[in-house]
């Protein structure tokens, strides 16, 4: 039995490699700002990574906020800690999570977060699905009826437990 991983196939065939990666700056203004100080900016979205992933940087306002315990069915979560301190469950119980530290969520795993203090996060999904609908509209606190926040969660891969 061999112990040796193999590479996915290729997704580039050429022989000379291509001028194809793009930069983008830290500075600049967040893409969502909600109304109790999280930011968060769209560091690389499905759309731009073809699908393979979507990245974000999340940033808490002052105050603890952060979604309870949920699933999502077709995408993995990612987590890692820039600073500050997070609280990370891991589906059994709250973490305590400090720069450095690093939680995967595999295809429905029960997990939430919570911060304050300005902490900041990446936030990593895979496959990269359409997350920045999701971001923006919770970040303007959109009013929606109980019917339409099931259908938008359920648009969303979000299922709370």
């Amino acid at each position: 039995m061999s112990l040796h991983r193999h590479y996915p196939p290729d997704l580039y065939r050429g022989t000379t490699g291509e001028v194809s990666a793009w930069l983008r700056p830290a500075a600049g203004e967040p893409d969502t700002t909600s109304a109790n100080g999280v930011t968060c900016e769209f560091l690389a979205t499905g759309a731009q990574t073809g699908g393979r992933f979507g990245l974000y940087r999340w940033t808490f306002g002052q105050e603890e906020s952060g979604p309870a315990a949920h699933f999502h069915r077709s995408i993995s979560e990612q987590f890692y800690v820039l600073s500050g301190h997070v609280s990370l469950f891991d589906g059994r119980s709250w973490k305590d999570a400090g720069p450095g530290d690093f939680l995967y969520v595999p295809e429905g795993g029960v997990h939430g977060f919570r911060g304050g203090d300005h902490a900041t996060m990446l936030l990593m999904f895979a496959p990269g699905g359409p997350r920045e609908e999701y971001f923006e509209t919770l970040a303007r606190g959109a009013r929606m009826s109980p019917e339409e926040r099931a259908e938008f969660m359920l648009r969303h891969d979000t299922y709370w437990v």
